[in-house]
């Protein structure tokens, strides 16, 4: 257990150290963003989740989106990410879900890079669960949403986005970037199509598609997924990434770019 311990380790802080850190290029972005931008505190029992939350610039209401962190928790660049979607007409709110959990009661930014990951998977469930329903309940009382509500989440929380869809009945849809799916119990409980958005050389996850096709159509669910050709987990973040190295850098730049017409164009039906 001690080396799988250490194992687990290495790879979480080689992954961050290529990926979630040095991302002053997706806080420059959100620096000179328009949309008004700002941190809210929702409670969820006696827990606090703090968020990011984005405005779009609209005259009228608007769909509500919650985007889930990956395994690296709330970076720069998932609230770039959050600010690009409030762009295309959504408030969108980013939790921070590692809230009270880091030294002295912090968040994703008091942990050591190297700490969050393993943080995050010992995250409990039902909390989780229960945060993102304070969220949704945050949106959807707000006076400038229109009710309706969706999930986009990516790695981990591409997993998370899918696990939600089962336990939030009034969702609209879930968008799953290259995350894990839920037992084939809590599939039979999803009320909304499920958008799966895979990269071709992230086997790791592809393995599960089969049978999550076959799962959801058994229990009469929408499921779509498709499949990035050549790109690597990951590829939402990597493709926008203007220091990304290796082979599959070009391939992860169309799949971004595929993808988030894709994202825009399953939201616009709502």
């Amino acid at each position: 257990m001690k080396s799988h311990s250490l194992l687990l380790s290495a790879l979480l802080l080689a992954c961050w150290t290529g990926s979630a850190q040095g991302q002053d290029w997706a806080k420059a972005k959100l620096e000179k963003s328009p949309r008004h931008g700002e941190w809210v505190d929702v409670k969820n029992g006696a827990r606090t989740v703090h968020c990011f939350i984005v405005y779009p610039e609209v005259k009228e209401a608007a769909p509500a989106v919650i985007v889930i962190h990956e395994i690296f928790g709330l970076t720069d660049w998932v609230r770039d990410a959050a600010d690009q979607l409030a762009a295309a007409g959504y408030i969108v709110i980013a939790p921070d879900l590692l809230s009270g959990a880091g030294p002295n009661g912090g968040g994703t930014s008091a942990f050591v890079s190297q700490e969050v990951g393993p943080a995050i998977r010992d995250l409990p469930p039902d909390q989780i669960t229960g945060d993102l329903n304070a969220v949704a309940d945050y949106l959807k009382a707000l006076p400038s949403a229109n009710g309706k509500l969706a999930v986009a989440g990516f790695c981990w929380g591409g997993g998370q986005s899918f696990r939600f869809a089962c336990n939030r009945p009034d969702l609209k849809a879930a968008c799953v970037f290259y995350g894990s799916p839920p037992d084939a119990t809590a599939m039979a409980k999803v009320n909304c199509p499920v958008y799966g958005f895979y990269g071709g050389n992230d086997n790791r996850i592809n393995a599960t598609i089969p049978k999550t096709e076959e799962l959801m159509k058994a229990a009469g669910k929408t499921y779509e997924p498709v499949k990035y050709e050549g790109a690597g987990h990951g590829f939402m973040r990597a493709g926008e990434d203007p220091n990304a190295q290796g082979d599959n850098k070009e391939a992860n730049k169309k799949a971004h770019d595929e993808g988030w017409e894709r994202l825009k164009s399953v939201l616009g039906k709502l």
